[in-house]
């Protein structure tokens, strides 16, 4: 057996009010890579932590989710990108923090992996490390698009809250005064029963300067280990105070893990963190829960695709 499941953020409240005309272009980019790269799963040419890389990867590059290009625009007006990635077998991770002229995050923080030390770093030296292992160079401009800037623009001229205006646009807004969307993540199990997680964001609009969320924290935003893997979503500040990650693996000891994400996300929600979470088991079991109006979600298992936004899955 094998599975690949994505996700692409959390958010909004009250019932679910149906698809965007954006959101068939989101679904797309998901059913896509969920196709190719679970195909190469599936065939055993790549193993779990590539997946999830390349995963990943392909979400960094869709301008619709915040990563990547695409990311939104901190306090100053810039864009700020972190990610993490672990693999289960050896517990081996690598995250980055801050990272400002990197077209893929995910694949920095998958060389810290292989390299084996140190496993986190931040800014500049983040992007020259990237440099060195040749992970491409972009430029801001580049990474920047119409809609990140306008909603920079409403959160600055309105003094709002940051994250107030994440999805806030007549094209996207499901419910634009709700935080925590956007962050991708990735968790698979391949051919030969490995599992592994990653997770990249942009963070929020508006966001201080030198703000982590909970993505490049492993443990908190990402964790594997032997027998599961754990991609988070939400309003990274309550994920770090519960580290929901690892609690989903250790609640797993006890129960299904079914319940041990539904314990979880329950234990965010009082912080102020609904969200939610994707996580898979070395067993084959896969669950995407969330408490949220929406999560961006695909999965891929055995041959058989399917994504979903609001409350259903579907083909």
């Amino acid at each position: 057996m094998v599975i690949l499941a994505v996700h692409g953020g959390a958010g909004g409240d009250g019932p679910w009010r149906g698809m965007t005309d954006a959101d068939p272009q989101r679904i797309e980019c998901m059913r896509t890579l969920l196709n190719d790269i679970g195909k190469q799963l599936k065939n055993g040419s790549l193993d779990a932590l590539e997946a999830v890389t390349l995963a990943v990867e392909a979400m960094e590059d869709e301008a619709l989710f915040n990563a990547g290009r695409g990311s939104v625009l901190d306090a100053s007006g810039s864009i700020t990108m972190d990610a993490s990635i672990m693999r289960g077998l050896d517990r081996a991770a690598g995250a980055v923090i801050g990272v400002r002229r990197s077209r893929h995050p995910i694949r920095i923080a998958n060389h810290l992996l292989h390299k084996g030390w140190p496993v986190m770093l931040a800014g500049e030296a983040a992007d020259a490390f990237g440099e060195r292992c040749s992970v491409e160079h972009v430029t801001e401009d580049w990474l920047k698009t119409a809609l990140r800037q306008a909603q920079w623009q409403k959160w600055h001229e309105q003094h709002l809250r940051p994250g107030a205006t994440d999805e806030d646009d007549t094209l996207l807004d499901h419910d634009g005064e709700e935080e925590g969307w956007g962050t991708v993540g990735a968790v698979a199990l391949d051919v030969n029963g490995q599992v592994a997680a990653a997770t990249s964001t942009g963070g929020m609009t508006g966001k201080p300067l030198g703000r982590v969320g909970d993505t490049p924290i492993i443990g908190a935003g990402t964790w594997a280990d032997e027998t599961i893997a754990v991609s988070c979503t939400g309003v990274g500040e309550a994920f770090i105070r519960t580290v929901a990650a690892h609690a989903v693996a250790v609640h797993h000891r006890h129960t299904s893990l079914g319940d041990a994400a539904a314990q979880v996300l329950d234990e965010v929600a009082p912080m102020g963190g609904r969200g939610g979470l994707i996580a898979v088991s070395a067993s084959g079991d896969v669950v995407l829960p969330f408490q949220t109006m929406l999560m961006y979600r695909g999965l891929y298992r055995n041959g058989t695709v399917s994504v979903g936004i609001g409350p259903d899955m579907f083909d």
